[in-house]
């Protein structure tokens, strides 16, 4: 309707230029249902020329736990079929949902001979007493602390333990510290790929053993604590959010900082916070 009065109006004499601006208007407008036949699709940002699509699918058994993977299907009873299989399922059906802290250590003498001279600095005593502070004001019920078995993970531990006194810690060697996997792009310093191999295997390890949707016999939610290292954290992150993890590498965190994932019954999974540090004085911040 817009384009025939642009035409009357043209035909009555508007002035050539202005007709030629109004025909041009109505002609880049949306188009009406029933509008002209060869109407044309709009054409892509030209900021996304050249770009590669990605994977487009979740994977909902990322963790293999979905309830139709839990089930032998090869004795399934034909006769009650439908009814026997929702019931299965229902079975293995997670009720609630994992709330998962991950703490990067504080800040620590780097220049240790030993792993063990490897402790905190009075700056990262600091910082872990304020991560301390921090988790008990959520006013959340903790389930746990899980922390690596380094010296750095565990001062840390035993300084954010004084404010969560009721929650039981256990220490593990998953959580060490490590090369995950080469990242990408690449790192100007070189590592061998044994170092990938070994690293990778364990924080993988960690990774499934740790992440993953709540078992069917939990109840409640939960709200568990993992104080480890940068690199471990990174590379939970995107493989949690089904990211490509050769981007660990690209993410930074703060020491001390506090980095949550939500893993819903369905097994969606939802990063709250990465490396939060916004509790500390700016001048506390640091990432050694």
């Amino acid at each position: 309707m817009a384009f025939r009065q642009a035409l009357q109006l043209a035909a009555c004499g508007l002035a050539g230029g202005s007709a030629a601006v109004l025909l041009s208007a109505v002609a880049v407008g949306k188009p009406r249902g029933g509008g002209d036949a060869d109407a044309r699709p709009p054409e892509p940002p030209a900021w996304t020329e050249g770009a590669q699509p990605g994977p487009s699918l979740w994977d909902s058994n990322w963790d293999r736990r979905e309830p139709l993977s839990l089930i032998n299907l090869r004795k399934r009873n034909v006769e009650s079929g439908e009814e026997e299989l929702a019931s299965r399922l229902d079975h293995y059906k997670a009720k609630a949902t994992r709330h998962i802290f991950l703490i990067r250590h504080s800040q620590y003498h780097m220049d240790g001979a030993l792993e063990e001279d490897c402790t905190l600095t009075p700056l990262g005593r600091e910082q872990a007493e304020l991560t301390g502070i921090r988790l008990a004001s959520l006013g959340l019920k903790f389930n746990k602390i899980i922390h690596s078995s380094m010296t750095r993970a565990v001062e840390t531990t035993d300084i954010i333990s004084k404010h969560l006194p009721d929650v039981s810690r256990v220490s593990t060697d998953l959580l060490r510290e490590g090369a995950p996997i080469e990242p990408d792009p690449p790192v100007s310093h070189w590592k061998p790929e044994a170092v990938y191999y070994e690293d990778g295997a364990r924080i993988e390890a960690a990774f499934r053993n740790y992440i993953h949707r709540a078992d069917a016999e939990q109840e409640e939610d939960s709200y568990e604590i993992f104080i480890c290292h940068a690199n471990v954290i990174r590379y939970i992150v995107c493989r949690a959010l089904q990211f490509p993890p050769e981007g660990w590498l690209r993410l930074s965190l703060n020491n001390g900082s506090i980095t949550h994932l939500v893993i819903r019954p369905s097994g969606r999974v939802a990063l709250r916070a990465l490396g939060d540090t916004g509790f500390m004085p700016p001048n506390m911040v640091t990432r050694s």
